[in-house]
């Protein structure tokens, strides 16, 4: 094996657990062990492994029910079911539920380790083929969408609704990425040869607004020289992208309605009906149940273009994904300025991880643009970084009132609940005065303060 790998053993008989565990750490794997399916299930919502031994007749629930939980809960690890009473149906049925292998008992020192072998150098091909994806399949829509479990599912949503030409609706803060799943939906569907076309509802004035997206005919207004297509013609058979959509004024949103409804519209100050052969995709940063609830934002509209929900999750809820992000900036804005690329040494690299990216994919952007002007071909240390995020990093927990952290995820919490007790303190318990201070949603915000049993005003 190139490397140790962490296992986990599920079997109520004690002599098999001490058997396995020898051939295997023997081998240089870190092991644990359980004795039923509960404390199994216990242990991984707390605990990764790498792969499980699982046997098949357990006291309470058996190894088939445990397989199917573990499969939904973490469908890239790899299960290794074993039984002393398999039957080729048993076996059958196993791989059928996600099982990778089946090994029958007596085990034998060479079956266990070319099982163990294979199950992880499969699931390392798989985890390739995933980075591929997500760094090689995505460039035609802008940039890599990550390989964090919340961005997969993002991306299995996309796939199976973007072949249809059903609406949808993509909401995120600022900065996440809504675009860019909006081109991976037109990139992947029946339009995708077709043009998309996106307009930024929040950047239009209101008076304007129609002409844009509907077009206008000669002296339909001041200004109004000749006749002109708006984006719902220039996007004909393709796909129309319209983002902050939360920002259109309700008598627009009316002909939007209309639009959806009856796919056909008529030019400003013209009379001939066109017809619009389009795919919406709508996208917001507001609460727009909030907006409706206050009449800014009409409701049948909302439900026409929420007919498929996508949510876009920050950047700070996505893992690693920073990592594959700023290895992906680093490349492609060194080449489109010029400029030697630059790396991150391991403090660096712990304290981009521990930052919550209040601007998410865009400040994330941005920062990568700032290090490559800075530091050209340099390795960049915790010392190079700007204060915003060397202040939001492990290094900064050392004093904290929390006391110190003997490992990375615990100097983080540490950290978060120190600086927020801190500012919820400077606020007077105000919270959303203390989200904007700090550049955090406000519901984020009230998890965050209830995960360390902080209380607001």
């Amino acid at each position: 094996m190139e490397s140790p790998r962490r296992l986990l053993i599920v079997d109520d008989e004690y002599g098999i657990r001490l058997s396995l565990r020898g051939i295997l750490e023997d081998e240089g794997h870190e092991v644990f062990e359980a004795g039923d399916a509960e404390t199994a299930l216990s242990f991984l919502e707390k605990e990764s492994v790498d792969l499980v031994f699982l046997d098949i007749w357990l006291p309470g629930m058996d190894g088939l029910a445990a397989l199917e939980i573990m499969r939904a809960t973490r469908p890239s690890m790899p299960v290794l079911m074993i039984s002393g009473h398999g039957t080729i149906e048993t076996a059958v049925n196993a791989v059928k539920k996600g099982a990778h292998d089946f090994i029958e008992k007596p085990l034998s020192l060479e079956k266990v380790v070319l099982a163990v072998e294979r199950a992880l150098e499969f699931q390392a091909l798989k985890q390739e083929n995933t980075e591929l994806r997500a760094r090689l399949d995505m460039r035609d829509i802008g940039g890599p969408m990550g390989t964090s479990p919340v961005m997969v599912q993002l991306r299995e949503q996309i796939s199976r609704v973007a072949p249809l030409d059903t609406c949808v609706l993509i909401t995120g803060e600022n900065g996440t990425g809504k675009e860019l799943a909006a081109r991976a939906l037109h990139h992947a569907g029946r339009r995708s040869g077709k043009a998309m076309v996106a307009v930024n509802c929040a950047a239009i004035p209101d008076e304007l607004i129609e002409s844009e997206l509907f077009g206008h005919e000669k002296g339909a207004f001041t200004g109004a020289d000749g006749p002109r297509a708006g984006k719902f013609e220039l996007a004909h058979q393709g796909t129309l992208f319209l983002d902050e959509i939360g920002d259109m004024s309700l008598k627009t949103q009316a002909k939007i309605l209309r639009i959806l409804q009856e796919k056909s519209f008529e030019r400003v100050g013209g009379s001939k009906t066109l017809r619009a052969d389009v795919r919406v995709i709508a996208a917001t940063n507001k609460n727009l149940e909030a907006a409706m609830a206050s009449g800014e934002f009409r409701e049948d509209l909302y439900y026409r273009l929420r007919v498929f929900p996508l949510h876009v999750p920050p950047l700070r809820e996505r893992g690693d994904d920073v990592f594959l992000l700023a290895d992906y900036f680093t490349a492609s804005l060194a080449e489109e300025l010029g400029l030697a690329p630059v790396s991150f040494a391991a403090d660096a690299s712990g304290a981009l991880r521990s930052y919550l990216w209040p601007g998410n994919v865009r400040e994330l952007r941005n920062f990568i643009e700032r290090m490559l002007i800075l530091y050209p071909g340099r390795t960049i240390t915790f010392a190079d970084l700007p204060p915003e995020i060397t202040t939001g990093a492990a290094p900064a927990v050392e004093h904290t009132a929390t006391g110190a952290a003997g490992d990375f995820k615990s100097a983080r919490n540490a950290f978060e609940a120190a600086f927020l007790a801190q500012k919820l303190q400077e606020y007077g318990g105000n919270i959303s005065r203390m989200a904007e201070a700090v550049g955090l949603e406000r519901s984020y915000l009230s998890r965050k303060l209830k995960t360390y049993n902080l209380h607001g005003g």
